[in-house]
């Protein structure tokens, strides 16, 4: 069980509405690489690792990346905050209006809705780290991305916290890795 603290992990601070920038940053809200996709993934994959140490790590990782989808939410909330149909549908958010009014719906850039199909879970330990590693690298790169696109000094501070969180993620799944491979080659197991 988890305690919740009722402020996010880092402020969120924008200057203007911005509905091309909300609309670039559902990308992190329901994309395949998004905050939703890690969070589930981690999660679920805690349950298959020979480690306790590796189990906490997911479960800790997994349980921040849900804060991050927070984050990202205030974000695009903020961006969309007292915008009309009319000019969400001028941004390319008239779909989302249309079913969502302005309430977050988790899907990409492009509209497409959110689907477990976008997490791998092997049940392998070494496969799942790696995919894990390789999924924070994905998400580093959509931030480095996200950051580029924006002239906000609010968003730009925000995205560089979740973009460096990616970067010490990397690495702690990398320690995890071997130590999980460690612990299997002890077992002589693979």
């Amino acid at each position: 069980m988890w305690i919740y603290e009722k402020k996010l992990q880092y402020p969120v601070r924008v200057s203007a509405t911005d509905l091309r920038m909300a609309k670039f940053l559902f990308a992190q809200y329901g994309g395949p690489d998004s905050e939703l996709s890690a969070g589930v993934r981690y999660l679920t994959q805690r349950y298959t690792m020979p480690i306790s140490e590796a189990k906490g790590l997911l479960t800790d990782i997994g349980t921040e990346e849900l804060a991050h989808w927070e984050i990202i939410a205030t974000l695009i909330y903020k961006l969309v905050k007292g915008k009309s149909p009319e000019e969400l549908e001028k941004a390319g958010l008239g779909a989302h209006f249309a079913q969502h009014d302005t309430a977050l719906y988790p899907h990409d850039a492009a509209g497409v809705p959110w689907t477990a199909a976008y997490i791998q879970v092997t049940g392998d330990p070494i496969t799942d780290l790696y995919e894990d590693m390789a999924a924070e690298q994905k998400a580093r790169t959509t931030y480095e991305h996200l950051i580029r696109l924006t002239d906000d000094p609010g968003i730009k501070d925000a995205l560089s916290f979740l973009r460096q969180r990616e970067v010490n993620h990397f690495q702690r799944f990398g320690e995890a890795l071997r130590r999980v491979q460690e612990y299997l080659d002890g077992k002589k197991y693979y």
